[in-house]
């Protein structure tokens, strides 16, 4: 079989096979056919976790319970801005039940975002950490932290970034409130040339909310020590970032270090990294040598492990008649929190159109409020729903079709750097979603519908990398009755990682998916996989299981040629058995070839290849929305959303559907509903609940169809996978907006788009 010779060639390096392979593809695995000619892989299958997460036997980070386990809580500053002057913790100590308590008079001084400490007696917004306390119940560790008498120093705060940047503004530190005391710059070609040469020039200004992750699974970390060894169970989307931060911090050799996750209740960002809360439990379980667990409630959710910052933005931007884009300007404010983070909102004008003279200034600005954090598709959405409207004025200015305009800007190769693409099905992606949506329905003239019930229809574009890549490893075990476990250093965030990778090995070793365990992580029983972040999961770690699957593969095949004595050429494979061909024909079974072997366990340990060079890799798609919106109160109700994705190859249709579905219903909160509401006359966060905090129901929920355009990016990986949980928010607030433009010819240049604010809009 040709798939046979190539395996067979990584192998014995037969130079005409290697040379048939390099003709093939640019990886040492032949592509895979289309998905509709392959067994598992692209397949709706029902998720290998599913049985215990609906019968509640799923064990979560939230879940775990150890002998003798003590619990921590922590004070938090009631202040957005206060020293601390004293600090009496006699009281809590009195309490039956108190076990420790630390503060920053009796904790290690513990570096914390290069600009804090574990503890530190400035305090720069309400949340920051003041003491933590450990009893044998939450209960009393929560009650000991109200008894906990502090004495501060208030301190004059700013809760705002644009006010952050006035001369006369608070300080939150010495060298002022700018990050590094300079915005971050980017240019390309000459603005002013290309702002001369058009016909056409427009400057507008939008501004986004702040919003808070919230996902179902608080923060949580449950550790234990056993003498210099720390396990540590963390709701984490990165197991090993999580060990490196906490080894470094706690002046621990890595391996001394151990994290587990295996189920966890939903992770948009903000547990990328370590948190304060998990080091205070490893210090007071160090101290009371007693398991900790430590759980973050809603309110401190909401207050202290991030959020997707602000973004205050002015974009100018010169066309000339024909629709082709001259220039393009981003000045960006974004909230960084009162400590270090990252507010960029460029990336999509830099990279979206072709456009050669652009420039963007971006300020990220310390403020006394909670540090912003990654998420989901970090800066994108912010950029988008300002450039996105954007694009749409500049068509109608110049008498084009929108869809039109973008077609007539369309970056056939990555603007930022002038290379190609691996793959780029956008227009095939337009052309699907206008066609689903009924394009040609939307509004000639916007705002002229008879009635106060208006309907219309918008677009946004959609770029983001989402490529993966090294380094990512997998280890896969044939055990002797046939069955096989994966084991990787990854993490399911409940997107359904146990089951693609599972596809993955059962498509290449022909067998069922039932015969496959999935174990990702644990520290200390898997090789390393990066960070579950940035869509780059199935990308990087599906590649590896590939490549494991495959070693397996050829390694069986030579042992069956020689039990079966036959050519390797002579054998077929299917269903999980060899084949010898002829007149005596034989076969033997993986499982019965493993006990031939002689191995109680066969092992390989497959890779993430480098991603190809001079290539860039992104995802690409759009997203069409109809809405309807009653200008007499102001509700905006979003009937339809069309999606279509060039995301390189589907490996589980059905759970790639319900990522979307969730990215289009969370960017509809972000357009019409989340915001952190901060009182700027006393400092502090007003709707810290789920009460308070409007999030969508499954009322708010609009239909919704999905159209993949793509089969596989060769280029990229052995798989061809690209990821999708970015892609699937990005474009839903910019789309919406365009949309209610359409219906009533008002721009809503300000998230979240409120009844009141599309009221203001209109009697303006």
């Amino acid at each position: 079989m040709a798939e046979n010779k190539i395996i067979k060639s990584k192998y014995f390096f037969e130079e005409e096979e290697i040379e048939q392979l390099a003709e093939v593809s640019t990886h040492q695995y032949r592509p895979w056919e289309k998905n509709e000619k392959l067994k598992v892989v692209g397949k709706g299958l029902p998720r290998l976790d599913g049985y215990d997460k609906v019968s509640g036997s799923a064990v979560y980070t939230f879940d775990v319970i150890l002998p003798r386990m003590a619990h921590a809580a922590t004070l938090r500053c009631p202040h957005p801005h206060a020293r601390i002057k004293s600090i009496d913790t006699s009281e809590a100590e009195k309490l039956k039940g108190v076990l420790g308590i630390l503060t920053h008079e009796n904790a290690p001084r513990i570096e914390w975002y290069g600009r804090s400490f574990l503890f530190d007696p400035h305090l720069r917004y309400e949340g920051d950490e003041v003491a933590c306390v450990v009893a044998e119940s939450e209960r009393i560790a929560r009650q000991a932290v109200r008894s906990i008498k502090v004495e501060y120093e208030i301190l004059p705060f700013v809760v705002d970034a644009q006010q952050a940047l006035q001369k006369n503004a608070p300080q939150l530190y010495e060298d002022g409130n700018l990050m590094r005391g300079k915005p971050s710059k980017y240019e390309r070609g000459d603005l002013e040339k290309g702002l001369q040469e058009a016909d056409v020039v427009l400057e507008r200004r939008f501004d986004t909310q702040v919003v808070v992750h919230n996902p179902t699974e608080p923060h949580v970390s449950v550790v234990k020590w056993d003498g210099d060894h720390l396990t540590i169970w963390d709701s984490t989307q990165g197991v090993f970032s999580v060990r490196s931060r906490v080894a470094s911090v706690l002046g621990l050799p890595e391996s001394n270090v151990r994290v587990i996750k295996k189920y966890m209740g939903g992770g948009f960002g903000a547990k990328l990294e370590a948190g304060k809360y998990t080091v205070m439990a490893a210090l007071l379980a160090k101290k009371i040598g007693r398991p900790v667990r430590i759980a973050l409630d809603r309110r401190e959710m909401n207050l202290a492990v991030g959020n997707r910052p602000d973004s205050y933005q002015t974009l100018k931007a010169g066309v000339k008649k024909d629709g082709t884009l001259t220039a393009l300007y981003l000045k960006s404010i974004g909230s960084a929190g009162a400590y270090p983070a990252g507010t960029g909102c460029a990336w999509p004008l830099r990279s979206m159109y072709a456009c050669p003279n652009v420039k963007v200034e971006e300020y990220s600005v310390y403020i006394n409020a909670g540090r912003a954090r990654a998420y989901r598709a970090p800066g994108h959405v912010q950029g988008f729903f300002a450039l996105e409207q954007l694009i749409d004025e500049l068509a109608e200015k110049v008498g084009m079709d929108p869809l039109e305009f973008r077609l007539k800007n369309y970056a056939d190769k990555e603007p930022n750097w002038n290379i190609p693409y691996t793959t780029k099905l956008l227009k095939e992606a337009y052309l699907k979603g206008a066609k689903a949506i009924g394009w040609e329905r939307r509004n000639k003239t916007p705002g002229e519908q008879p009635g106060p019930v208006k309907t219309g229809i918008g677009m946004s574009s959609q770029i983001w990398w989402g490529g993966g890549g090294p380094p990512a490893y997998a280890n896969l075990k044939l055990n002797r009755d046939g069955s096989v476990q994966i084991i990787a250093g990854s993490q399911d965030l409940g997107t359904g990682t146990y089951t693609i990778l599972a596809q993955v090995a059962a498509e290449v070793l022909d067998i069922p998916v039932e015969k496959i365990e999935v174990i990702l992580g644990d520290t200390d029983v898997a090789p390393y996989c990066g960070s579950s972040g940035g869509s780059t999961t199935a990308p990087s770690v599906s590649p590896a299981v590939r490549d494991a699957a495959e070693q397996m593969k050829a390694k069986l095949f030579s042992a069956a040629a020689a039990h079966l004595g036959v050519p390797e050429s002579q054998l077929k494979y299917a269903g999980g058995k060899f084949y010898s061909a002829g007149e005596k024909s034989a076969s033997l079974d993986i499982g019965q070839l493993a006990r031939k072997m002689g191995e109680r366990v066969l092992v390989t340990t497959g890779r993430r290849e480098a991603n190809p060079e001079g290539y860039a890799v992104n995802t690409f798609g759009v997203q069409f929305a109809e809405v309807e919106v009653d200008t007499e109160t102001g509700k905006v109700r979003v009937k339809k959303i069309v999606a279509a994705y060039d995301l390189g190859r589907v490996l589980n249709r059905q759970m790639l559907d319900n990522q979307i579905h969730g990215g289009i219903i969370q960017g509809l909160g972000y357009a019409l509903f989340e915001e952190r509401l901060i009182d700027r006359n006393i400092g502090k966060l007003v709707n810290a609940n789920l009460h308070d905090y409007k999030i969508p129901t499954i009322k708010d929920t609009p239909e919704i169809e999905i159209y993949i355009v793509s089969e596989g990016d060769e280029k990229l990986s052995n798989t061809g996978v690209k990821g999708v949980g970015e892609p699937a928010i990005i474009p839903t607030p910019a789309a919406i907006a365009n949309a209610v433009y359409n219906a009533i010819g008002v721009r809503m240049t300000s998230l979240p788009m409120t009844p009141d604010k599309v009221l203001m809009a209109l009697q303006s």
